[in-house]
């Protein structure tokens, strides 16, 4: 009886293991394959797609990607104008955008965008009416808040970029920007800028955030990984690849590989809240 029963069990253990569906490598998908694919557009993106890129061309050298930054706003422009393959956009294309270029649109990750400031600022803690009159050039010292008696250093992006474009409607509520404030051309120039200046304060993705800036508590809210997955802080947006009309060859693999399971480890190790 025992030895039926062990025979039993073998063939039953079997049977499951066929039954189980076999997860093949997600980087297969590109074997075989070849040509070059450009993308561009929002810079948050950048790290997730450069990693993404670097394991492909590892896999295989007969595929060349090139990544640039620009901004949401050119990458959406250039993908609709044929220029590039995948257009990157911290924000989702207008209703405009997409009827104009035909755009098709994949959301891959879910980002905040994080106010920060510099490790050496007291002040780590804001109401959105006191944000709105900091960088409307109300309030312009520390002090007022709490802080140092040093004055307030506004860092802003262009009006291309995505991430400006959340921020001004999620956190100043379309709220007048100074027109003292500094502009820089992307989320690794926005870290730069803070953490080199003790009276700065500006904004980018979450994603960015690491040891040398500190994050802005908003309404009592941190933006981390559990606040922005659970919604409770609201200065949230997708990140988006569009493409021009349905995603096809290279974008379309490319796409298909953000969304598996290895590109959507690549999303949470880079910071990012996977959509899967």
């Amino acid at each position: 009886m025992i030895k039926r029963a062990m025979v039993a069990t073998v063939t039953l253990c079997t049977a499951l293991l066929v039954a189980l569906p076999i997860h093949a490598n997600s980087l297969d998908r590109f074997a075989g394959l070849s040509g070059d694919l450009k993308i561009a557009g929002g810079t948050a993106h950048i790290p997730v797609v450069k990693e993404a890129a670097k394991q492909i061309m590892t896999l295989n050298p007969n595929i060349r990607i090139t990544i640039a930054g620009g901004g949401s706003g050119a990458g959406i422009k250039q993908v609709g104008e044929g220029l590039i393959d995948i257009g990157n956009s911290g924000r989702r294309p207008s209703d405009k955008e997409i009827t104009s270029y035909g755009l098709s649109l994949h959301k891959w990750a879910i980002d905040g965008v994080a106010v920060v400031v510099n490790p050496s600022n007291t002040v780590t803690a804001l109401t959105q009416g006191q944000l709105a009159q900091i960088f409307s050039g109300k309030i312009t010292n520390w002090k007022a808040l709490g802080g140092k008696d040093r004055g307030i250093n506004i860092y802003t992006r262009d009006a291309s970029s995505g991430t400006r474009s959340v921020f001004w409607k999620k956190a100043l509520k379309k709220g007048e920007i100074a027109p003292s404030a500094n502009f820089v051309v992307s989320n690794g120039a926005m870290k730069t800028a803070v953490a080199n200046d003790p009276g700065a304060i500006g904004y980018m993705s979450a994603g960015f955030v690491d040891q040398r800036l500190t994050p802005v508590a908003l309404d009592g809210v941190t933006p981390d990984a559990a606040s922005i997955r659970n919604g409770t802080y609201k200065v949230a947006r997708g990140l988006f690849s569009n493409t021009r009309g349905e995603a096809q060859g290279l974008s379309k693999q490319f796409i298909d590989f953000l969304l598996s399971d290895q590109g959507q480890a690549i999303v949470k190790e880079k910071g990012f809240i996977p959509v899967n």
